[in-house]
């Protein structure tokens, strides 16, 4: 479940007057995994409502983050730096940080197809419509390159 969506489902549970009811759904499991921590900032309530998450589990139950946000940059993603640090205090007690560098699996699988520059090349232009097979897409993005290249040569 993403970050976003899970402070939507609380913050509408909150406004009908059922967080509690609710909440109980979140600190259930034994490991609950929130994708796109920091995608999409969070307003005062669902900051609120995310560390009231946190706190519940506290010690009590494993949490899986992932982000492409620092620690340092978290305090935007909560509008309140204090928050922030209140929340990364709990999540980083007892944990363990895997820090992934490097290109993302989806843009690695996009440059191989010839759909993105290699790295440090030229982009390769696709004018294979959408609905064309990834084949027939990468053929179109190299014939563009290699035309782009031969108009390049002949100037």
């Amino acid at each position: 479940m993403t970050a976003h969506d899970l402070v939507t489902d609380l913050g509408r549970a909150y406004r009908e007057g059922r967080l509690d009811r609710r909440m109980r759904v979140y600190l259930a499991p034994k490991i609950l995994v929130i994708d796109e921590m920091g995608y999409l900032p969070l307003d005062d309530m669902g900051a609120t409502i995310f560390f009231q998450l946190v706190s519940a589990r506290y010690e009590r139950g494993s949490i899986i983050l992932t982000s492409n946000k620092s620690y340092g940059e978290w305090g935007s993603i909560f509008g309140d730096p204090i928050i922030a640090t209140a929340i990364l205090d709990r999540l980083l007690h007892h944990s363990t940080t895997v820090n992934i560098r490097g290109e993302s699996y989806r843009l690695k699988e996009r440059r191989k197809a010839g759909l993105l520059p290699g790295r440090g090349g030229e982009a390769a232009v696709s004018l294979a419509p959408a609905s064309a097979t990834p084949k027939t897409r990468q053929k179109a993005a190299l014939g563009s390159a290699t035309a782009g290249a031969n108009e390049r040569g002949s100037e």
